[in-house]
């Protein structure tokens, strides 16, 4: 199947327009650009697009849909095709069929992760994470074989918010992490019993990493790396190999956490935004014994994924997180310099961005969040 491309030129909006990114007392100000320095190109149309992941080597896309399928694109031909082998789904509100990753051995092994929600007793529900096989025997046809869990949010509860599930190993390719969000079971954030609300560190099999700051402590405790958390739908090493995560707050406070070992990052007892019924959270100030974010901003992003860039193709940008921006309709670029964080411009998509990723090249992939939610490249 093909689909015809066409180029768009996009604005980037103005401070007035951005709101305020907040760090501890001081103020981001986003720079103001009157031309977006790249160009767009349509690829496709995809129905709630969730998660864009390249293939190592040929520079395939495969992009999961939240309803329960997977798609993936020729960038060269646009030639679109389907992956079968994806398992059934708790589709509804949030959940669904969410993050998909290769293996730092991809290309010997064929290994690679999803991740999903997933059904359980009484109607609860919770996040896994399976590991299979990834076969292509044409060009337009994918499989995932043995596809086996190796990781459950525990305890499953009721509601279809707040999974997270995003995933991301570690440069050296020993750790798996997967981002737990708090599943609106805030109780549980703050107790190590469980590992909603956490990040959590895995060998590639699922299991406990050893050396993590509560290893000995009995399942799932021993899986923790950080603790009070509430819907992270980003997790990325930057190019220094430091671990972030990137946050849904409430009503205000979005933000961006380095991500330290055995570190607490205080939700639900601080955030920079309040409850969704007005009531006050304490800030961050208030308790300095928490992790404070580099950056939060209020009125929120409402943030799908982001990458830390490398430089190919926009230098300016090196280093820089690249973040799409869903409420905000936007491709949001952050400077962090050690834990503080910038805003630096804010490129208006006109559509819900929920991910993105790089080529090869330093071209950038994205994906809108919608039904019928367009893949876009971005080149200079």
């Amino acid at each position: 199947m093909r689909f015809p491309t066409f180029a768009l030129s996009l604005c980037a909006l103005g401070i007035a327009s951005c709101g305020s990114a907040q760090s501890g007392d001081s103020v981001a100000k986003p720079v103001a650009a009157t031309d977006a320095p790249f160009n767009v190109t349509a690829l496709g149309t995809f129905d709630e697009a969730w998660a864009i992941s390249l293939e190592p080597e040929t520079g395939r896309i495969f992009i999961t849909e939240k309803g329960g399928t997977m798609k993936m694109v020729d960038p060269k031909t646009g030639e679109i095709g389907n992956v079968t082998g994806i398992p059934q789904v708790a589709y509804g509100g949030q959940g669904g069929l969410a993050d998909f990753i290769f293996a730092p051995d991809f290309v010997r092994t064929h290994i690679v992760y999803l991740s999903w929600a997933e059904a359980g007793d009484g109607g609860n529900k919770g996040g896994a994470v399976g590991k299979g096989e990834l076969y292509c025997p044409s060009p337009d046809k994918c499989s995932i074989d043995n596809l086996k869990v190796i990781w459950r949010q525990q305890p499953k509860v009721s509601g279809m918010l707040q999974y997270a599930l995003r995933m991301t190993f570690s440069p050296d390719g020993k750790y798996l992490f997967v981002a737990s969000g708090d599943r609106v079971a805030i109780d549980y954030v703050q107790k190590t019993g469980n590992n909603l609300g956490k990040i959590v560190r895995l060998t590639p099999d699922g299991k406990p990493a050893p050396g993590n700051p509560m290893a000995g402590k009995g399942s799932p405790t021993d899986e923790i790396w950080t603790t009070g958390h509430r819907n992270p739908l980003g997790l990325q090493f930057d190019l220094k190999g430091q671990l972030w995560d990137l946050e849904h707050g409430p009503a205000g406070g979005d933000e961006i956490n380095l991500l330290q070992a055995g570190d607490n990052y205080g939700w639900p007892v601080v955030s920079n935004g309040d409850n969704y019924n007005g009531t006050p959270i304490p800030r961050h100030s208030t308790h300095p014994e928490f992790h404070a974010p580099a950056i939060s901003w209020n009125p929120v992003i409402a943030p799908g994924g982001f990458i830390f860039y490398s430089g190919k193709l926009w230098p300016e940008w090196k280093s820089q997180a690249i973040i799409a921006g869903m409420k905000t309709q936007a491709l949001i670029r952050v400077s962090l310099s050690g834990e503080h964080g910038t805003e630096e411009a804010r490129y208006d998509m006109g559509h819900r961005i929920r991910g993105l990723a790089e080529a090869a090249d330093g071209s950038l992939y994205v994906i809108e969040d919608a039904e019928g939610g367009r893949l876009l490249h971005l080149t200079k």
